[in-house]
C-alpha cells in the first residue's frame, strides 16, 4: 500500500484504529529547527476525540512520544520517529461487522483488493490514521513559521449553514473558541445546534473547511505536473471523507467573465502585485506571493446509528444498525488535519524549490 506522502519531505504513517499504536516517520525535515513538544501536543488535542457533545465520545489522550530525530530540543536532520498509543478501543462494537459490508465504507473494496480486512473500526481506513498527519503537520508548521508562513483553516459550512463573508473579514482568533471551529460565533452556535440535532437523530452531516496560507513566497510549484494546487488537492483528497477541492474562486468563478476574474497587475511601491486574488495565490501552478486559499468539501460520516440495508460477505441481503462511537460531523476535527496536510505540502515544495535553486 501507499503509506507515504510527500517528495523531499516525506511522511510515512503506520498503525490501525484498534491496533496498539498509530505512528509515523517524517524524513527530510531540515536540521536545527527548534521543536516545541507542547505545540505539537496542542495540535493533536485539536484533533483528538471527545472534545465536545458534537464529536465522538471515544476517550483518548493521544500523547505523542518522539523516538528519534530530535536532540536537545532541535531537529537533527535525521528521520523523526514518533508514536501515539491507542488506549480506548471498544473492538467488541465491531464484532458483527466482520460478516457485513457497511454502506459507503471501504469494507468491500478493501476486502476485494487485499483478501483480508481489519473490521475493527476500519483498520488503516480509519480516520485515526490522521494522528500521524497532524504530528507531521505540526512539525512542518514549526519550520514554516520561521519562514514567515502561516496556515489557518476553519469550518465555513455545515450542511445548509454557510459562512458567506470573505475570509479577510474573519477574526481567526475566534476559530478555536467554539467546538465547531468557525470564526463567526453566532453562526458557530447555529452550526453546533444543527450538528447536535442530526446526532440525536442517529444521522450525520457534512460541510466545508476553508484554509488560508499567508506569507507564501513567490515561485513554489512547477508549471506542468508539479503544480502547487495539484499537490494541495492530492493532500486534501487523501483525508478521510474529503470529496472535493477548489482553490481561488473555484466553481463560483464560473459565473464571472474573464475580464471580471482576471487578476490585474500593478506596481505597489516597487513591488509587482495583483489588485485582486481570484486566482487564489497560484498562477500557472506557481505561487505568486498572494494569499493561497482553498476549500475542501467533506461528506457526511458513513456510519449512521440507524438501520440500513446491506449485504453480508456471501452477498445475502440483510440489515445493519451500527454501533460504536462516531462523529456526527467530521468538520471540527478535520480542521487541524487540513492545516497539517497543507503545512507538509508547503514545506515540501519550499525544500524542493530551495534544492532546485542551488
Amino acid at each position: 500500500m501507499f503509506n507515504s506522502f510527500g517528495n523531499f519531505l516525506r511522511l510515512t504513517s503506520f498503525g490501525e484504529s484498534h491496533g496498539k499504536a498509530i505512528g509515523g516517520v517524517l524524513d527530510g525535515f531540515p536540521s536545527g529547527v527548534k521543536i516545541d513538544p507542547d505545540f505539537v501536543q496542542a495540535e493533536l488535542n485539536r484533533r483528538r476525540p471527545g472534545q465536545s457533545r458534537i464529536t465522538t465520545s471515544r476517550s483518548e489522550d493521544d500523547r505523542v512520544e518522539f523516538l528519534s530525530g530530535i536532540f536537545e530540543g532541535r531537529s537533527t536532520g535525521s528521520p523523526i520517529g514518533f508514536l501515539v498509543w491507542n488506549k480506548n478501543q471498544h473492538s467488541s462494537d465491531y464484532s458483527e461487522m466482520q460478516s457485513l459490508y457497511r454502506p459507503s465504507h471501504a469494507d468491500y473494496t478493501y476486502k476485494l483488493k487485499y483478501g483480508i480486512r481489519d473490521y475493527r473500526g476500519g483498520g488503516r481506513s480509519s480516520a485515526r490514521e490522521t494522528i500521524a498527519r497532524v504530528v507531521g503537520g505540526a512539525l512542518a508548521k514549526t519550520a514554516l513559521r520561521q519562514l514567515g508562513m502561516s496556515i489557518t483553516a476553519f469550518t465555513s459550512q455545515v450542511g445548509p449553514i454557510r459562512l458567506e463573508k470573505d475570509y479577510r473579514e474573519c477574526d481567526f482568533s475566534l476559530i478555536d473558541t467554539n467546538p465547531v471551529r468557525c470564526p463567526d460565533p453566532a453562526l458557530a452556535k447555529e452550526m453546533e445546534e444543527y450538528i447536535f440535532h442530526v446526532k440525536e437523530e442517529g444521522d450525520t452531516i457534512g460541510g466545508v473547511v476553508t484554509c488560508v496560507i499567508q506569507g507564501c513566497p513567490i515561485g513554489l510549484g512547477e508549471p506542468v505536473f508539479g503544480k502547487l494546487q495539484s499537490a494541495l488537492a492530492a493532500g486534501m483528497l487523501s483525508i478521510n471523507a474529503a470529496k472535493a477541492f477548489e482553490y481561488g474562486e473555484g466553481f463560483r468563478g464560473l459565473k464571472m467573465k474573464g475580464s471580471e476574474q482576471n487578476d490585474v497587475f500593478y506596481n505597489h511601491d516597487g513591488r509587482i502585485e495583483t489588485r485582486t486574488n481570484h486566482s487564489g495565490g497560484i498562477q500557472g501552478g506557481i505561487s505568486n506571493g498572494q494569499d493561497i486559499y482553498f476549500r475542501v468539501a467533506f461528506k457526511p460520516v458513513a456510519t449512521v446509528l440507524m438501520e440500513q440495508h446491506t449485504v453480508n460477505v456471501d452477498g445475502i441481503d440483510t440489515t445493519l444498525k451500527a454501533r460504536g462511537r462516531h462523529d456526527p460531523c467530521v468538520l471540527p476535527r478535520a480542521v487541524p488535519i487540513v492545516e497539517a496536510m497543507a503545512a507538509m505540502t508547503m514545506l515540501d515544495f519550499y525544500l524542493i524549490d530551495r534544492m532546485t535553486q542551488l
